[in-house]
């Protein structure tokens, strides 16, 4: 069972930037397709920002469009550890961020969320 605990959510004003992190524990990390969703008061979750793992080291990124030019997904591998950069904030991008980790198929495990809040 991978565990993952997010941190570094925060009150930024509207054009700051976040930076969240996502430590997982158990499962295999390097291997791992990983994500960012969010969740709004009122709305339902949402995908932000997924890095697939293809193979050996090699990932691919997908973007929502609503981040795409503004948030950047990344990893630490020997970290075991997945950014979220988040750059020209909104008070729109305020939510609970999630990440999650895709097992078998289906994004089966997430961590706690961490609230960002962005004044405007």
């Amino acid at each position: 069972q991978v565990q993952l605990a997010e941190s570094g959510g925060g009150l930024v004003q509207a054009g700051g930037s976040l930076e969240l992190s996502c430590v997982a524990s158990g499962g295999t990390f390097r291997q791992s397709t990983m994500g960012w969703f969010r969740q709004a008061p009122g709305k339902e979750r949402e995908s932000v920002a997924i890095q697939n793992w293809i193979g050996s080291n090699v990932y691919s990124t997908d973007y929502s469009d609503s981040v795409k030019g503004g948030f950047t997904i990344s990893r630490h591998n020997a970290k075991n550890t997945l950014y979220l950069q988040m750059n020209s904030l909104k008070p729109e991008d305020t939510a609970i961020y999630y990440c999650a980790s895709k097992v078998g198929g289906t994004w089966g495990s997430w961590g706690q969320g961490t609230q960002v809040t962005v004044s405007s």
